[in-house]
């Protein structure tokens, strides 16, 4: 067994370091083309072509780049145009045709979207024809008159009168919202100088009823559409929390009604002192439902809390009224706890925002000159304030006299009444009831004045007395007929159900 690392014996017999033939020639050429290899590798044959410009290197990069770009160019396949049909130019109504249903800019003379290009099948028309009907809507505003929202609209003037004689006769066009769509078909007219005939109308008249007027062989008709309407109150209760108002809006009352139940419930407790969170507040307000979908809801009926062991339930009652609910505000009544009892109250200390300047009693007189009594307080004020009745009553004088310039009276019943002299502008009339926080005049300086204010008196029997020992808290009990009426509406209200 011979082994590769013991010297002299791969050459069989041979003198170390030598073989026979091919192998002596081969290992000659071995360093020859190592030397050739090692130079070629050594040599930079893409210099940058950037540095050391002429040089050996230089050139030899450029040589290497020139050979390139030949070899490239002589293989390049090249490319030819292709020749293709030209089509005839387009002219005439075939351009015209052409240009109509192509795409371009209307910038650059494009009718694309316009129109279509006339040919030989179009027939010029001597008149543009009317569409058979036109459909339009009109919208009444605040104070306009049922016919001439409809003139407005297009409607001519016959047809307009006629129209609002036939809606007068179901329901006063004076009562009709504002803000009232009315939608309106107008149909063929025999020629352009006479206004389209009316052909239908329709509008919600009321909440409860719409109408419909149609023209028909004997001219316009009226199609009444009365609406069923469910005039289930609104019932809603919840936590007071940390706002009662937060707290009642999160739970769906209307931000009017919840500003009429705070009001009445602060008649009987202060809303920030006696009011805890654990409270919880029940109130009804007016709700009707349409058959159509719609729903409206009115005044607050209702107003209750409960603090556990004490519970507060006002309802509002009119008893002058009977026991209708009136849009008037005069007629609406006050809130009554459920023994049929209410208190009023006056809605501040003083009727204007001022100061006191003269008090009740015996002083000098600033434009006399000597010691006389003075049967009220002066209260100064800018001049325009307005003066605000203590609580309710009747208007038994309005107008001048004497000293005291313009010169309102009120009585209050229960032998009370009140006067406020030196009025700028008197705003009540004689006879007028007037209700608590009711704006009555304004500050002024007429009469014997050394400048604006309200002279402010209260009478007791008949007899003057100082008007800041006076309480305009008065205490109402119903009976009788009036109590029942109010018994009967408390137990209807208390059965409605919570989100009924």
């Amino acid at each position: 067994m011979y082994l590769r690392n013991d010297q002299g014996f791969e050459l069989a017999g041979a003198a170390p370091g030598q073989g026979f033939g091919r192998a002596r020639a081969s290992s000659l050429l071995q360093p020859t083309r190592a030397l050739l290899r090692d130079r070629g590798t050594r040599i930079d044959w893409v210099p940058d072509l950037g540095t050391a410009i002429g040089s050996l290197d230089w050139w030899r990069g450029f040589a290497t780049c020139t050979a390139l770009c030949a070899a490239t160019w002589m293989l390049s396949p090249g490319f030819k145009p292709l020749v293709g049909a030209v089509p005839s130019p387009l002219a005439g109504a075939e351009w015209e045709e052409t240009r109509a249903q192509g795409i371009a800019s209307l910038a650059q003379g494009a009718t694309t979207g316009r129109r279509m290009a006339a040919n030989d099948l179009v027939a010029p028309l001597a008149d543009v024809p009317e569409r058979p009907s036109i459909d339009l809507s009109a919208t009444l505003g605040d104070g306009d008159s049922f016919d001439r929202a409809l003139i407005r609209a297009g409607v001519g003037r016959n047809d307009a009168e006629a129209a609002a004689a036939l809606v007068a006769q179901s329901v006063d066009p004076k009562a009709i919202p504002a803000g009232t769509r009315i939608a309106l078909t107008l149909g063929r007219r025999p020629d352009r100088t006479v206004a389209r005939p009316l052909e239908k109308l329709d509008f919600r008249a009321r909440f409860d009823l719409a109408l419909s007027l149609a023209r028909g062989a004997g001219g316009l008709t009226v199609d009444r559409k009365p609406i069923a309407i469910d005039s289930t109150p609104l019932r809603i209760q919840g936590l007071v929390g940390s706002s009662l108002y937060r707290s009642a809006r999160a739970a769906g009352v209307p931000a009017k009604a919840v500003e009429s139940y705070i009001k009445a419930i602060s008649t009987r407790l202060s809303i920030g002192r006696d009011v805890t969170a654990a409270d919880r507040f029940d109130l009804i307000v007016e709700r009707q439902r349409a058959a159509t979908g719609e729903t409206r809801v009115g005044d607050l009926l209702f107003a209750g809390i409960d603090q556990g062991r004490h519970k507060v339930q006002l309802v509002r009652f009119a008893p002058d009224a009977g026991n209708g609910d009136l849009d008037d505000e005069s007629s609406r009544g006050g809130w009554f706890d459920a023994a049929g009892q209410t208190e009023r109250r006056a809605v501040s200390a003083m009727p204007v925002i001022g100061r006191i300047t003269s008090n009740f009693g015996l002083r000098v007189h600033p434009l006399l000159g000597f010691t006389r009594m003075h049967k009220g307080l002066d209260i100064g004020a800018s001049y325009g304030s307005p003066i605000h009745a203590m609580t309710d009553g009747i208007v038994t004088f309005a107008g001048r006299t004497g000293g005291y310039g313009n010169f309102v009276k009120l009585v209050h019943g229960g032998g009370m009444a009140s006067g406020y002299g030196h009025m700028s502008r008197i705003a009540v009339a004689s006879g007028t009831r007037v209700r608590a926080g009711q704006v009555i005049g304004y500050v002024g300086s007429t009469g014997m004045s050394t400048g604006p204010h309200l002279h402010w008196e209260v009478w007791k029997n008949g007899a003057a007395i100082n008007p800041r020992t006076v309480s305009f808290a008065s205490v109402a009990q119903l009976s009788g007929g009036k109590l029942r009426a109010f018994s009967a509406k408390v137990a209807r209200l208390l059965a409605v159900r919570v989100g009924g």
